[in-house]
């Protein structure tokens, strides 16, 4: 996946605009965990290719045999692939993908039960899809009638969010594509990473409507993060009063403890993204591990459980991303109906429950003066309480505690005293308690 970071044109010399000097604020380093809701008219086919062990796709095909059910407005538009074979049988060839904004019903969803998942399974914030690459918005915007008030649910569905992530207590981000927009554009399928940046719009018209949209955004929910996709129109990266600089600008003034992440296209940023990334260490800048439950971040009904996370590989991951300084970002991609499926839920409360006895290890933490061990499968995170040491192994029944700790006094979650051992080579090692050795992690901290 692509470090967008470094996409920061183009050059405008010495007319380049000012962009605002705020970093990334501490609740949202402080917070860890967040939940992305990738929600829209991809959601009512809910297909991709499945992906995972033993499947081997050419990386010429890649955009034809797409991961991403949530591509599939551009993936259906290539002909001759699965994604257009499947709604040629399901949807017949007189049904374009924007006429599937007809056939959405969301009749299910209940922004505060729908919320109330999210917040017990330890999200400190909250980032919707408002606008995906497709163009269709899903709050009462006045820039376009393609959006969910007018057609489909006929709801302000951003609006219900917003209210409900509120309600129960969290920040609440927006996602926006700021310059894929396929709605408004009439260019050919995206079928390379090259074309991915060839195939957008960057004149002044466009700029101005994504800058119309952005603005409605912030005016309307003061959302905490703005999460920008795959950059911005370069008409709109100039000093104009619609351009980036400016935007940005205005959103801090009106969000002081706000934060944006690396997407822009531009010299600035907030936090940086990792999609789909395993990261070997330690990032010094604050950044974001993002991923879906699955293989994609919209709902794709052809996978099961071999191609989605465990609750136990999830809080794994969680316990790895903060160790190296980082916060997840993980997705959850509800059916059509506003449902979430059964085998994301599962995984969702088993993290849940885990963050319940052991929040105080994650929460607010920083990293240690190394994230982990080359040979044993610990993670650290440090707090006012000590240095919290994280068995990803528990089942071994026994954690090694590194020779610059095992002096200090160890107590695992429940506040009982570590028994340890300590050996030759300056190490101590802890016993377990037979209760936690059935945990996805174990965690002793030592003050």
């Amino acid at each position: 996946m692509l470090n967008f970071e470094t996409r920061t044109g183009p050059d405008f010399g010495a007319a380049a605009p000012s962009y605002p000097t705020q970093g990334v604020p501490e609740w949202y380093r402080d917070a860890k965990l967040g939940f992305f809701v990738h929600w829209g008219l991809y959601s009512v086919p809910a297909w991709a290719v499945q992906h995972g062990e033993g499947v081997n796709i050419p990386a010429e095909d890649a955009y034809a045999w797409h991961q991403y059910a949530e591509w599939y407005g551009n993936t259906v538009r290539i002909a001759g692939s699965p994604t257009w074979e499947r709604h040629q049988q399901v949807y017949g060839p007189g049904t374009s993908y924007e006429d599937l904004a007809d056939l959405w019903d969301a009749s299910a969803f209940d922004a505060d039960a729908f919320v109330g998942e999210l917040v017990g399974a330890g999200a400190k914030y909250v980032i919707p899809t408002t606008k995906h690459h497709e163009g269709f918005c899903l709050w009462n915007t006045a820039t376009t009638g393609f959006n969910s008030v007018a057609r489909g649910p006929k709801r302000d569905l951003i609006s219900e969010f917003h209210d409900a992530t509120r309600r129960a207590g969290a920040r609440f981000g927006v996602y926006y594509s700021g310059a894929l927009d396929w709605h408004v554009s009439d260019f050919p399928a995206i079928e390379s990473d090259t074309d991915l940046f060839r195939f957008r719009r960057h004149d002044e018209h466009f700029s101005r409507y994504s800058a119309a949209q952005l603005e409605e955004l912030v005016e309307k929910f003061s959302p905490d993060v703005l999460w920008n996709d795959i950059e911005w129109p370069d008409g709109g990266k100039g000093s104009d009063d619609y351009a980036v600089a400016a935007l940005l600008s205005r959103y801090f003034d009106a969000v002081p403890e706000g934060v944006v992440n690396d997407r822009w296209g531009v010299p600035y940023h907030g936090f940086l993204t990792r999609e789909y990334r395993h990261i070997p260490d330690i990032l010094e800048h604050p950044w974001e591990s993002t991923r879906g439950l699955g293989y994609s971040f919209g709902f794709n009904q052809a996978e099961d459980d071999r191609h989605s996370l465990s609750g136990a590989e999830l809080i794994r991951m969680l316990v790895d991303v903060v160790s190296k300084n980082g916060n997840l970002l993980i997705n959850v991609g509800p059916a059509a109906d506003g449902s979430i499926p059964a085998l994301q839920l599962e995984a969702m409360r088993a993290m849940g429950a885990w963050l319940t006895g052991n929040g105080s290890a994650i929460y607010g933490t920083r990293p240690w003066v190394r994230f982990g061990e080359p040979l044993r499968p610990v993670r650290y995170t440090t707090s006012s309480e000590g240095v919290h040491v994280h068995s990803l192994e528990p089942a071994s029944g026994e954690l090694i505690v590194p020779a610059e700790l095992a002096e200090r006094e160890a107590r695992w979650a429940d506040g009982s005293i570590a028994e340890s051992v300590q050996a030759s080579d300056g190490t101590s090692t802890l016993v377990i308690p037979d209760a936690l050795r059935g945990d996805a992690v174990a965690v002793a901290t030592l003050r």
